[in-house]
């Protein structure tokens, strides 16, 4: 089996024209042609998910994240960046990512994922792209989802802390209000704030909030921001199932590195 067939399926699940204008999904370092001998599935490609690779004898890495998302002027391994494109590039092992093309695939996507996480199946998009819903496909970013019942809010933190297996939650003020309908977007989307409140969702899981910010949610709103990493990290389960349920001799292995820079006390 080549390279080019585990990436070709990648890309029916999440196409590359379903990422954003800003983003560099898809085949970032290696030959397509290549045999594969096996993957490695992770959420950000570091020199040492590299050397795991390396250890296990396999050839591919596919990764969440993009390890190059802006031109690379200089690769001297002065850089984690450079030190990791430089080991990978010498042993021949191939960087696939899929971002936010992943990120916006709604059956399949990372949203979808976490709400999963949660139990949570009576899901709608949170902010689609009409370009793709005029062509019949479901593509955008976030979800919604419905809950049949609602559930006092601090409970309702604790289940999230508790499923998802986080180390904290920061949130706003509570609103005194059972949550009914909950916003999900996996990684960095502050900037769906506003779509959340005009969906009427009574809390927003996601990551990634400046301070200032929080202030935005006003009172109409929770805003439980439960970390980048902690909210994509089922992303590599995602891309494991998927490709194993397609392959029955597919090679992988998700990686025992925890590339999350941030640490908690």
């Amino acid at each position: 089996m080549k390279i080019k067939e585990i990436t070709d399926y990648l890309e029916t699940i999440a196409p590359l024209e379903y990422q954003e204008k800003y983003d560099n999904s898809g085949l970032i370092v290696g030959d397509s042609n290549a045999e594969f001998r096996g993957a490695v599935i992770c959420l950000d490609t570091t020199e040492e998910v590299v050397e795991e690779a390396i250890g296990l004898g396999y050839n591919m890495i596919i990764a969440h994240h993009p390890i190059i998302f802006q031109g690379i002027k200089k690769l001297t391994g002065k850089t984690y960046i450079g030190r990791t494109l430089l080991k990978a590039i010498k042993n021949d092992i191939a960087i696939y990512a899929a971002h936010t093309n992943l990120d916006n695939a709604f059956k399949n996507g990372v949203s979808t994922k976490i709400a999963g996480k949660l139990g949570f199946s009576n899901l709608e998009i949170l902010d689609p792209k009409p370009s793709f819903l005029l062509k019949g496909e479901q593509v955008g970013t976030g979800v919604i989802a419905h809950l049949d019942e609602g559930i006092p809010e601090i409970e309702f933190l604790k289940f999230i802390k508790q499923k998802l297996n986080l180390n904290c939650i920061k949130y706003t003020n509570l609103r005194n209000k059972p949550i009914k309908k909950v916003a999900i977007c996996g990684g960095a989307c502050s900037f769906l704030l506003k779509k959340a409140k005009e969906m009427n969702a009574d809390i927003f899981i996601t990551a990634d909030f400046k301070y200032h910010e929080y202030f935005n949610a006003e009172n109409d709103i929770i805003i439980a921001d439960i970390g980048h990493y902690e909210s994509e990290i089922f992303t590599i389960e995602l891309i494991y199932d998927e490709l194993k349920n397609k392959f029955s001799n597919f090679a992988a292995h998700l990686t025992n590195v925890i590339t999350n820079p941030v640490k908690y006390l």
